[in-house]
């Protein structure tokens, strides 16, 4: 069964189904054109991952320099809470928040429970792989995690 998701096209089955459509297209590779690239085994897995994608020139945008000096910030001081992030960087609270929030979102930082309801942010990731294909159609993003 053939789906459109936002932002890509996607196939549902079994892994049964997955691997049978396998074992075809390597006897046969004209099979797999215009079978989607994409398969998931339900479409509530499908929906999740297109949620949890961000395309790469979101990701660029959202690693602006600003943005790269709070990841900085996070790195060099462990501030105790976003208040005091938002001190260092002398971003307004609110508008820190909602960056954190986005890079809590994609895996490269995480709000910990503090003190006194405070939440502390935390670099989680190492690295952010962006794969920018020029011709628009298979970009990619990956975050690297470690500590």
């Amino acid at each position: 069964m053939k789906r459109k998701g936002s932002p890509t096209t996607f196939k549902v089955g079994s892994l049964g189904t997955f691997a049978a459509w396998t074992k075809s297209v390597v006897r046969d590779p004209t099979r797999a054109r215009g079978v989607p690239k994409k398969w998931f085994d339900s479409e509530e897995t499908a929906a999740r991952a297109a949620t949890d994608q961000v395309s790469a020139e979101a990701m660029v945008k959202l690693l602006s320099p600003g943005n790269l000096a709070v990841l900085e910030a996070i790195r060099r001081h462990k501030p105790a809470s976003v208040r005091e992030l938002a001190a260092l960087t002398g971003r307004q609270e609110a508008s820190l928040s909602r960056t954190l929030k986005r890079f809590v979102g994609l895996g490269i930082v995480a709000l910990r429970d503090g003190p006194n309801r405070t939440r502390v942010p935390a670099l989680i990731a190492r690295r952010v792989h962006l794969e920018i294909d020029l011709t628009g159609r298979q970009s990619a993003v990956a975050v690297e995690g470690g500590r």
